[in-house]
Protein backbone atom coordinates (compact mmCIF):
# COMPACT_ATOMS: atom_id res chain seq x y z
CA UNK A 1 0.00 0.00 0.00
CA UNK A 2 1.36 3.43 -0.97
CA UNK A 3 2.01 5.92 1.82
CA UNK A 4 1.29 8.80 -0.55
CA UNK A 5 -1.81 9.06 -2.71
CA UNK A 6 -1.60 12.70 -3.81
CA UNK A 7 1.49 14.54 -5.06
CA UNK A 8 1.27 18.32 -5.45
CA UNK A 9 3.79 20.34 -7.44
CA UNK A 10 4.79 23.97 -7.58
CA UNK A 11 5.08 25.34 -11.13
CA UNK A 12 7.94 27.85 -11.33
CA UNK A 13 11.36 26.53 -10.33
CA UNK A 14 10.02 22.98 -10.07
CA UNK A 15 7.93 21.84 -13.06
CA UNK A 16 9.42 24.58 -15.23
CA UNK A 17 12.73 26.38 -14.88
CA UNK A 18 12.52 30.09 -14.11
CA UNK A 19 14.77 33.03 -14.84
CA UNK A 20 14.23 35.99 -12.54
CA UNK A 21 16.84 38.02 -14.42
CA UNK A 22 15.17 37.36 -17.77
CA UNK A 23 11.82 38.46 -16.31
CA UNK A 24 13.39 41.67 -14.99
CA UNK A 25 14.81 42.37 -18.46
CA UNK A 26 11.45 41.76 -20.15
CA UNK A 27 9.59 44.10 -17.79
CA UNK A 28 12.34 46.70 -18.24
CA UNK A 29 11.87 46.41 -22.02
CA UNK A 30 8.25 47.52 -21.74
CA UNK A 31 9.29 50.47 -19.59
CA UNK A 32 9.28 49.28 -15.96
CA UNK A 33 12.65 50.78 -15.03
CA UNK A 34 12.55 49.62 -11.41
CA UNK A 35 11.38 46.10 -12.32
CA UNK A 36 13.75 44.49 -9.81
CA UNK A 37 11.93 46.30 -7.00
CA UNK A 38 8.54 45.01 -8.13
CA UNK A 39 9.29 41.37 -9.00
CA UNK A 40 10.03 38.42 -6.75
CA UNK A 41 11.08 34.80 -7.24
CA UNK A 42 8.54 33.23 -4.86
CA UNK A 43 5.87 35.71 -3.76
CA UNK A 44 4.72 38.74 -5.73
CA UNK A 45 3.50 41.95 -4.05
CA UNK A 46 1.74 45.16 -5.14
CA UNK A 47 -0.28 44.90 -8.36
CA UNK A 48 1.74 41.79 -9.24
CA UNK A 49 0.57 40.09 -6.05
CA UNK A 50 -3.01 41.33 -6.49
CA UNK A 51 -3.05 39.73 -9.95
CA UNK A 52 -1.73 36.43 -8.59
CA UNK A 53 -4.30 36.47 -5.78
CA UNK A 54 -7.11 37.05 -8.25
CA UNK A 55 -7.92 40.39 -6.62
CA UNK A 56 -7.60 42.32 -9.89
CA UNK A 57 -8.28 41.38 -13.52
CA UNK A 58 -5.69 41.28 -16.28
CA UNK A 59 -7.24 44.48 -17.66
CA UNK A 60 -6.86 46.29 -14.33
CA UNK A 61 -3.28 45.00 -14.09
CA UNK A 62 -2.55 46.28 -17.61
CA UNK A 63 -4.03 49.66 -16.73
CA UNK A 64 -2.10 49.96 -13.45
CA UNK A 65 1.16 48.80 -15.03
CA UNK A 66 0.64 51.37 -17.79
CA UNK A 67 0.46 54.05 -15.10
CA UNK A 68 3.67 52.76 -13.50
CA UNK A 69 5.63 52.87 -16.76
CA UNK A 70 4.04 56.11 -17.98
CA UNK A 71 2.70 54.82 -21.29
CA UNK A 72 -0.19 52.72 -22.55
CA UNK A 73 0.63 49.01 -22.58
CA UNK A 74 -1.25 46.21 -24.34
CA UNK A 75 -2.28 42.82 -23.01
CA UNK A 76 0.36 41.42 -25.36
CA UNK A 77 3.04 43.57 -23.69
CA UNK A 78 2.03 42.18 -20.30
CA UNK A 79 1.99 38.61 -21.60
CA UNK A 80 5.51 38.84 -23.05
CA UNK A 81 6.86 40.50 -19.92
CA UNK A 82 5.47 37.78 -17.62
CA UNK A 83 6.65 35.11 -20.04
CA UNK A 84 10.17 36.34 -19.36
CA UNK A 85 10.07 34.16 -16.24
CA UNK A 86 10.02 31.02 -18.41
CA UNK A 87 13.49 29.63 -18.96
CA UNK A 88 12.78 26.01 -19.93
CA UNK A 89 10.38 23.10 -19.56
CA UNK A 90 12.67 20.13 -18.80
CA UNK A 91 11.57 16.92 -20.51
CA UNK A 92 12.59 14.78 -17.53
CA UNK A 93 10.09 16.65 -15.36
CA UNK A 94 7.23 16.00 -17.77
CA UNK A 95 8.24 12.34 -18.03
CA UNK A 96 8.20 12.08 -14.22
CA UNK A 97 4.67 13.54 -14.09
CA UNK A 98 3.48 11.04 -16.69
CA UNK A 99 5.14 8.18 -14.81
CA UNK A 100 3.53 9.15 -11.50
CA UNK A 101 0.06 9.18 -13.00
CA UNK A 102 0.63 5.82 -14.66
CA UNK A 103 1.61 4.45 -11.25
CA UNK A 104 -1.72 5.57 -9.86
CA UNK A 105 -0.78 8.70 -7.94
CA UNK A 106 -3.10 11.68 -8.04
CA UNK A 107 -0.93 14.50 -9.44
CA UNK A 108 -1.91 18.14 -9.05
CA UNK A 109 -0.41 21.60 -9.50
CA UNK A 110 -0.41 24.07 -6.60
CA UNK A 111 1.01 27.34 -7.86
CA UNK A 112 1.24 31.06 -7.17
CA UNK A 113 0.65 32.23 -10.72
CA UNK A 114 -1.49 34.48 -12.91
CA UNK A 115 -3.59 34.42 -16.09
CA UNK A 116 -0.72 35.61 -18.29
CA UNK A 117 1.52 32.73 -17.24
CA UNK A 118 -1.29 30.22 -17.55
CA UNK A 119 -2.24 31.55 -20.99
CA UNK A 120 1.10 30.14 -22.11
CA UNK A 121 1.11 27.06 -19.85
CA UNK A 122 -2.33 25.92 -20.96
CA UNK A 123 -1.55 26.43 -24.65
CA UNK A 124 -0.14 23.87 -27.05
CA UNK A 125 3.19 25.73 -26.87
CA UNK A 126 3.82 24.49 -23.32
CA UNK A 127 5.71 21.23 -23.95
CA UNK A 128 6.76 21.63 -27.57
CA UNK A 129 4.68 18.55 -28.42
CA UNK A 130 1.28 20.18 -28.78
CA UNK A 131 0.13 19.65 -25.19
CA UNK A 132 -0.85 22.18 -22.55
CA UNK A 133 -0.01 21.73 -18.87
CA UNK A 134 -3.46 20.21 -18.23
CA UNK A 135 -2.22 17.12 -20.10
CA UNK A 136 0.18 16.36 -17.23
CA UNK A 137 -2.01 16.98 -14.17
CA UNK A 138 -5.22 15.64 -12.70
CA UNK A 139 -6.09 19.06 -11.24
CA UNK A 140 -4.75 22.62 -11.11
CA UNK A 141 -4.94 24.76 -7.96
CA UNK A 142 -3.93 28.25 -9.08
CA UNK A 143 -3.58 31.17 -6.68
CA UNK A 144 -5.56 33.62 -8.81
CA UNK A 145 -8.46 31.15 -9.05
CA UNK A 146 -8.27 30.12 -5.38
CA UNK A 147 -8.10 33.78 -4.27
CA UNK A 148 -5.11 33.16 -2.02
CA UNK A 149 -1.35 32.58 -2.38
CA UNK A 150 1.09 30.21 -0.75
CA UNK A 151 2.24 30.12 2.02
CA UNK A 152 -1.28 30.94 3.31
CA UNK A 153 -2.72 27.71 4.71
CA UNK A 154 -6.05 28.37 2.97
CA UNK A 155 -4.66 27.44 -0.45
CA UNK A 156 -3.41 24.13 0.95
CA UNK A 157 -6.83 23.54 2.51
CA UNK A 158 -8.48 24.17 -0.88
CA UNK A 159 -6.16 21.65 -2.51
CA UNK A 160 -6.73 18.99 0.19
CA UNK A 161 -10.48 19.53 0.03
CA UNK A 162 -10.55 19.40 -3.75
CA UNK A 163 -8.51 16.21 -3.79
CA UNK A 164 -10.36 14.72 -0.78
CA UNK A 165 -6.83 14.00 0.44
CA UNK A 166 -5.41 13.48 3.91
CA UNK A 167 -2.35 15.64 4.71
CA UNK A 168 -0.42 12.53 5.82
CA UNK A 169 -1.01 10.93 2.40
CA UNK A 170 0.03 14.04 0.47
CA UNK A 171 3.52 14.99 -0.72
CA UNK A 172 4.21 18.58 -1.76
CA UNK A 173 7.20 19.61 -3.92
CA UNK A 174 8.14 23.31 -3.87
CA UNK A 175 11.44 25.21 -4.08
CA UNK A 176 10.31 27.77 -1.48
CA UNK A 177 11.30 26.84 2.10
CA UNK A 178 8.49 29.09 3.42
CA UNK A 179 5.88 27.26 1.35
CA UNK A 180 7.21 23.86 2.43
CA UNK A 181 7.22 24.93 6.08
CA UNK A 182 3.58 26.04 5.79
CA UNK A 183 2.63 22.68 4.30
CA UNK A 184 4.51 20.77 6.99
CA UNK A 185 2.65 22.67 9.71
CA UNK A 186 -0.53 21.14 8.28
CA UNK A 187 0.88 17.63 8.33
CA UNK A 188 1.75 17.51 4.62
CA UNK A 189 5.11 15.93 3.82
CA UNK A 190 7.42 17.92 1.56
CA UNK A 191 10.35 17.82 -0.80
CA UNK A 192 12.14 21.16 -1.17
CA UNK A 193 14.62 21.18 -4.07
CA UNK A 194 16.69 24.22 -4.96
CA UNK A 195 15.22 26.54 -7.59
CA UNK A 196 15.51 24.83 -11.03
CA UNK A 197 17.20 21.76 -9.50
CA UNK A 198 16.51 18.29 -10.93
CA UNK A 199 14.20 16.75 -8.31
CA UNK A 200 13.14 13.67 -10.26
CA UNK A 201 15.61 11.18 -8.76
CA UNK A 202 15.05 12.37 -5.18
CA UNK A 203 11.29 12.12 -5.62
CA UNK A 204 11.35 8.59 -7.02
CA UNK A 205 13.64 7.48 -4.18
CA UNK A 206 11.31 9.07 -1.64
CA UNK A 207 8.31 7.29 -3.10
CA UNK A 208 10.12 3.95 -3.14
CA UNK A 209 10.97 4.35 0.55
CA UNK A 210 7.35 5.25 1.31
CA UNK A 211 5.87 2.03 -0.08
Amino acid sequence: MKMFKTIAFDLGGVVIHLSYEQAVQQFEKIGLKDARKHLDVFHQTGIFGLLEEGKISTETFRDELSKLVGKELTQEDCYHAWHGYVLAVPKQNLLALRTLRKKGYRVCLLSNTNPFMMQWAQSTDFDGEGHGIDHYFDALYLSYECGVMKPDRRIFEKMLSGEQALPSETLFIDDSPANCQAAEQMGIQTLCPQNNEDWTKDLMERLTQAI
